[in-house]
């Protein structure tokens, strides 16, 4: 199943690229931790299956909202939290998942914060700076 392709959302740069650099193993327990809209989780989730694991961690509520739709027929091997990656050790404790295979930060900005005024990114809008 191919969930990328049916998610009419931000689309991810380098995916591939950055799956091959995590080595992405089926069975393997992976955390995005800067989820966003779930690109690169979907890409993730695709190449894990069967039976792959995924801990989706963004600060943004609304970005969980965006993933959560977009993961949907991964529901059952998915765990998204509205949490900073800050406090990654105390989260995989609190929910249990570890071991880990692999661990990635997207630390660039994503369409989601850049169109939306009110955010705090967007160049785009006159709006309050975060």
């Amino acid at each position: 199943m191919n969930v990328m392709m049916s998610a009419p959302t931000h689309i991810p740069v380098l995916p591939k690229e950055t799956i091959e650099a995590l080595a992405v193993q089926p069975g393997g327990r992976y955390i995005d931790c800067t989820l966003g809209a779930g690109g690169h989780a979907a890409a993730i989730l695709d190449r894990s299956s069967p039976g792959g694991q995924l801990l989706g961690i963004d600060a943004d509520p609304e970005a969980i909202t965006v993933a959560r739709a977009r993961l949907e027929a991964y529901s059952s091997s998915t765990l998204l939290i509205n949490e900073n990656f800050a406090d990654l050790e105390a989260i995989c404790i609190k929910y249990n998942f570890l071991p880990v295979h692999g661990i990635l930060f997207d630390l660039g900005l994503s369409s989601l914060q850049l169109n939306s005024n009110g955010r705090g990114f967007s160049f785009q809008h006159d709006a309050p700076l975060d």
